[in-house]
């Protein structure tokens, strides 16, 4: 029974790619490294240096591609609350630096009365 692979951070099928997956391989839809902590079996962020294979050497940047050779995609990597973050950032330059117009905020009912009762 085989797992269905997807991007870590976009949730894209992987199924087209051919396994084992290549240091250079990227997903198709976002262009993130594929062969890279964050897409492996022994990838735990609640761990020391978050590699669960003490033989691996330690890799700085979990999202860059590397050469470990104790690597093994997995899925169930995606994590849509971190791409929503994301996508919440991405927003939030664009309006800071001028590239979008601020959304418009919804009047906090709250926030009024408490305003009104202090006027």
């Amino acid at each position: 029974m085989s797992v269905e692979i997807a991007c870590y951070r976009c949730g894209e099928s992987l199924a087209a790619l051919s396994l084992p997956l290549s240091r250079r391989d990227l997903c198709p839809a976002c262009s993130a490294s594929l062969h890279a902590c964050r897409m492996c079996r022994h990838f735990d962020p609640s761990v020391p240096r978050q590699c669960r294979e003490d033989g691996a050497e330690e890799v700085t940047n979990k999202e860059n591609a590397n050469f470990c050779d104790w690597f093994e995609p997995v899925g169930g990597r995606f994590d849509s609350s971190g791409a929503s973050k994301a996508v919440r950032a991405r927003d939030q330059l664009a309006v800071l630096f001028g590239d979008a117009e601020a959304p418009e905020e919804k009047p906090d009912a709250a926030l009024s009365e408490a305003e009104k009762l202090f006027r």
